[in-house]
């Protein structure tokens, strides 16, 4: 296997969403139905020998330690005791807060894309409880396919949906 990988990191729609409830902690229960796009961000991966997380791209006003890539690198390696690190560059091509999932695909990306790269090997379902801890959306793109979600949006069941 290689020391690097370059990984699309695709967009996603909300077809519908309801918010249901709210939680004590302030996050809002829903149901959505999830659709990805061909279309998103682009993700560099490149393992390093001495254990450095380094964004080689940073997103302008964005601090290293709430970059959701820096974050999902970080999580990975502390929760698998993994003492590689890895160089990340973050091809942006959505929009920052368009509603597209741009960062919690990035984020999904960069978990799914180092378990590979360092050999790690966790199952999906640890990968999605990991991507949880990130954030909301960040699950269903681990998940990878079209999915009516629950909860905060980590209730996941797959739907076949028609091409669009």
């Amino acid at each position: 296997m290689s020391d690097r990988l370059t990984e699309a990191a695709p967009a996603k729609l909300n077809l519908f969403l309801h918010v249901v409830g709210r939680r004590p902690d302030g996050y809002h229960l829903l149901q959505t139905l999830f659709r990805f796009l061909d279309y998103g961000d682009r993700v560099q991966l490149a393992v390093r020998e001495d254990g450095a997380i380094r964004l080689l791209a940073p997103l302008p006003g964005v601090p290293a330690e709430r970059d959701l890539c820096y974050r999902a690198a970080r999580l990975l390696q502390e929760h698998a005791g993994c003492r590689l690190g890895a160089d990340i560059d973050l091809e942006k091509r959505l929009p920052i807060g368009g509603g597209l999932g741009g960062g919690s695909s990035d984020a999904a990306t960069v978990l799914m894309a180092l378990d590979r790269l360092w050999r790690i090997g966790l199952p999906s379902a640890e990968l999605e409880s990991l991507a949880l801890r990130l954030g909301a959306d960040v699950p269903v793109f681990v998940f990878g396919r079209a999915a009516f979600a629950e909860g905060v949006g980590e209730k996941l069941q797959a739907v076949a949906l028609p091409p669009a």
